[in-house]
């Protein structure tokens, strides 16, 4: 059993900062889940570009609202707590805060933590050495 504290990630190397969000990474590749498993914090009136080509990722939005648009069809969904969106498709999206926005994440195959967004947006796919941590 995994038991852990959002406060235990507080300003560690998974507490990923930028000047439009902040990522609390919970759950890891080094844990041999299958997934991995993020708070993420959008702030408001920001706009982020993203683009997992390599992942798919569900996101769940606990506070706060904005919208998520789809850069291949232009199509706009609103977002507000109890809102999930699935990028099942490295689907390109962009993500508009009104409010700040409080997230839970769900990647897969699970992030090592070590990922930073490339100039397209995207996260590299880093495989989890198979040695026990």
């Amino acid at each position: 059993m995994i038991v852990r504290h959002l406060s235990e990630i507080d300003d560690t190397d998974a507490d990923i900062k930028t000047e439009n969000w902040r990522s609390k990474r919970i759950i890891l590749a080094k844990d041999k889940l299958g997934f991995s498993v993020h708070e993420t914090t959008l702030y408001a009136g920001t706009v982020n570009d993203f683009w997992y080509a390599n992942h798919i990722e569900a996101v769940f939005i606990t506070e706060g609202e904005g919208e998520v648009e789809n850069k291949a069809t232009g199509e706009v969904h609103q977002l507000k707590p109890g809102s999930i969106y699935v990028l099942n498709d490295a689907d390109k999206h962009q993500v508009r805060p009104k409010t700040t926005m409080k997230t839970v994440c769900v990647f897969n195959p699970p992030v090592t933590g070590r990922e930073v967004h490339d100039e397209n947006g995207v996260y590299p796919l880093i495989v989890e050495d198979d040695v026990a941590s």
